[in-house]
């Protein structure tokens, strides 16, 4: 008897359970990260209908980029020699997803925050004063104290 008929249907047990983890994830992730990127966005490109539109289309490029890497790697093999071994492809192909997932995230938390310092950078006031304060005094020997400014009115 062989190997491969006493297996049965493992290679589309290991297929299903891959398939289903894989989109599980995905979705999950990218439904989490849209939910809580939201401020974080807003923030960026301080506009509430700017950041909801760049984190649509982060959730539409984490979707096409995610679910094609984990096709690529859903590959047909045509045995397996016993269970170990199709589980210990199940459990290499999920690692190097995780692990790609991670990444990707940690590449596009990287823009972001770049994105971000740019734009402080470039002078953007963090609290909007709300009225006149005139300098302090300047103190010491033979200096002049400065005087608020005149309403021309």
């Amino acid at each position: 008897m062989d190997v491969n008929d006493s297996l049965g249907n493992l290679p589309i047990a290991f297929y299903l359970v891959y398939a289903t983890v894989t989109l599980a994830l995905v979705v999950w992730l990218a439904r989490t990260l849209f939910n809580t990127g939201n401020k974080f966005l807003e923030d960026v490109f301080d506009s509430k209908e700017l950041g909801y539109a760049v984190n649509r289309l982060l959730v539409i490029g984490f979707y096409l980029l995610n679910m094609g890497y984990a096709f690529l790697l859903y590959q047909i093999e045509p045995s397996y020699g016993s269970v170990a071994e199709a589980w210990n492809q199940l459990v290499n192909r999920l690692g190097v997803l995780f692990l790609s997932l991670g990444a990707i995230h940690l590449v596009n938390m990287m823009v972001l925050w770049r994105v971000r310092t740019h734009r402080d950078r470039q002078g953007r006031v963090p609290v909007t004063p709300s009225a006149y304060q005139p300098p302090p005094p300047v103190s010491g020997s033979g200096s002049t104290e400065l005087a608020a400014p005149q309403n021309p009115a």
